[in-house]
């Protein structure tokens, strides 16, 4: 039977395909972050945007979303399929080995940021029982939008999952604690939460014992038929029965998406059920971010922009620096802290569910659970922007908490580099193993404070900008070595630096042979080309897998870099050479 023109679920389908499949792109090419695009596609074509136009002009029925309701299920199974993700890249040996963090730190931070919000919310005027409800709510953070950015195997990364996922696992209790909370509250409240844990307990050890035996076998079978389609849809089986299994006992489906992935890491065909539900996962998850955008009106944020902005703020700053705390306590590095504290401050999607089971319990009213889910959808827009301000901050903070320059003996002029990428770090650790003082400089902050945690006595700075040769003090050099990748700014640091300096060595990564002799008209002592290198490196491999000996092999390895270099540097300064000569550079660039 074919569907009808007007049906709601196609017309849905296509303003979600259309989003994911032309808009996404667009703010791609302009660097806007995809999580951002998504929200703002939600704000312009659901029903606070261009939906709220149908009515006036019917032709837009076709390219927005009048109902936000209609995909939530679709963002639903996005979020499980995310956290089935995770599981994918996890083990239960590493799990257990996180244990501490995740019902250590994780409670920690939960705990403590919702029992700050709420003596906040609660001095404004809100009771007792409706501040612990938002506390609660707003002390939760995305693990939808953070955990893509960070992974799960960096530092920030685990310190964050950890949190996140105590927060998963604690959703269930929050919503039966709010409930014990409610005005009309009965006994049985307790007697809920228990049985829910329980059968929760029971359940979760059958699926891993059931899981342990029967997936191997399943996918075995799946992979026999050489068949990609029975593949994926056992994979999406596995994950669909395991959040039914945890649903129907009162678990969140989150639990069993995320056991699901945890059991299938531990056979053989993780990698394989990762790749197959990669675009689903991305897809879904855009059509969770699109919902979040439709709850965003701007007629009703530019309204109440002012305690909406104080409501986001005092949430974002109270669950950074609590959570920065918690982690500085912890042992964790400063930069690492405050990258994760910055990460995990705003609200969460969950904080939207814990807000729907506070208005239920009737702790707070409609209208304040819909202030807060404002101020929620606005924290989730403004994840990527807080992430890229953690990442900035840790960099700096990396920076300053790095060891200062290694002192050196002033009576031995040191050798000065100048870019510290594959080919600087490399020749500083050849000057470092014999004992010859250096100190490198390079305008990459990220290279520079992974350089100064390893030792290295680098400096931040662009060698391009004025007065940075000045800084460098290299009247008392006994070297300057320039490796930057970068032809033309080498050619002009060396014209400046040998104006400037008339007696200093300057030695020059060049690209090739006419980068070399430029070089030397610019006035290096000595220019080495990356083709020619290459080439003496590779005869020198040749000659002696071919049994020459390894003496007479790096003589005349020597001898023909030698003569090389002369060539380079007659032509250089020169440019008067006889045929011959020219001939002869030439079979040095082929």
């Amino acid at each position: 039977m074919a569907i009808p023109v007007e049906s709601h679920a196609l017309s849905d389908s296509l303003v979600i395909l259309g989003a994911a499949g032309l808009v996404i792109p667009a703010f791609a090419r302009f660097r806007i972050n995809p999580v951002i695009g998504f929200i703002l596609v939600g704000m312009l074509v659901g029903p606070s945007g261009l939906g709220s136009l149908v009515g006036q002009a019917p032709w837009l029925y076709h390219f927005t979303i009048t109902d936000a309701h209609s995909i939530e299920p679709f963002a639903e199974l996005g979020i499980i399929l995310l956290l089935f993700s995770i599981g994918l890249e996890l083990s239960f040996k590493r799990l257990w080995n996180m244990r501490r963090l995740v019902f250590g730190l994780g409670a920690a931070e939960l705990a403590l940021s919702g029992l700050v919000i709420a003596l906040a919310l609660a001095m404004i005027g809100q009771s007792w029982a409706g501040a612990i409800g938002l506390g609660l709510a707003l002390a939760l953070s995305s693990t939808a939008l953070v955990l893509p950015m960070t992974g799960t195997t960096s530092p920030v990364g685990r310190s964050a999952f950890s949190m996140l996922l105590f927060e998963d696992l604690a959703l269930v209790p929050i919503i039966f604690a709010l409930g014990a909370l409610a005005p009309y509250a009965q006994s049985d409240g307790v007697d809920n939460l228990v049985r829910t844990l329980w059968l929760g307990g029971l359940t979760v050890a059958a699926m891993m014992v059931l899981g342990r035996l029967l997936l191997p076998r399943l996918f075995a079978q799946a992979a026999r038929t050489k068949s990609p389609e029975l593949f994926l849809s056992a994979s999406l089986l596995v994950v669909i029965l395991a959040s039914i299994a945890t649903t129907a006992v009162g678990l969140s489906p989150i639990v069993g998406a995320l056991l699901a992935g945890l059991l299938i890491a531990e056979t053989e065909y993780h990698t394989e059920v990762e790749v197959m539900t990669a675009p689903f996962k991305g897809l879904a998850l855009g059509v969770f971010l699109i919902t979040v955008g439709m709850s965003l009106d701007v007629r009703v944020i530019a309204e109440n922009w002012l305690p909406l902005l104080t409501a986001v703020v005092g949430v974002v700053i109270a669950k950074t620096v609590i959570t920065t705390l918690i982690l500085r306590f912890s042992g964790e590095r400063s930069a690492v802290a405050a990258e994760t504290g910055l990460l995990m401050s705003s609200p969460s999607e969950t904080t939207l569910i814990v807000l729907a089971a506070a208005v239920k319990a009737q702790l707070i009213t409609q209208q304040t659970a819909a202030f807060w889910q404002i101020v929620t959808a606005l924290g989730l827009t403004i994840t990527p922007l807080l992430a890229r301000v953690g990442r900035d901050v840790a960099r700096r903070v990396e920076l300053r908490d790095a060891p200062a320059e290694e002192a050196h003996d002033e009576s031995t002029p040191r050798a000065i580099v100048i870019g510290f990428g594959r080919v600087g770090s490399l020749v500083s650790d050849m000057l470092k193993a014999h004992g010859k003082p250096m100190v490198a400089v390079d305008a990459d902050i990220d290279a520079v404070a992974r350089a100064r945690k390893a030792g290295y006595p680098v400096i931040f700075g662009d060698i391009g900008r004025p007065g940075m040769l000045d800084r460098l003090d290299l009247g008392n050099a006994g070297a300057v070595i320039l490796t930057m990748d970068d032809p033309v700014q080498v050619v002009r640091i060396t014209t400046q630096v040998r104006k400037r300096y008339p007696d200093l060595t300057i030695v020059a990564r060049a690209r090739d042979t006419d980068h070399a002799a430029e070089l030397y008209r610019a006035g290096a002592t000595d220019a080495v080309p990356e083709t020619l290198e290459s080439s003496l490196q590779l005869s020198e491999a040749v000659l002696v897998d071919l049994g020459v000996a390894m003496g007479p092999v790096i003589a005349s390895i020597h001898e023909k870099r030698d003569e090389f270099r002369k060539l380079i540097k007659d032509h250089g300064e020169l440019d008067r050479e006889p045929r011959l000569r020219r001939t002869r550079l030439s079979e040095v660039k082929g």
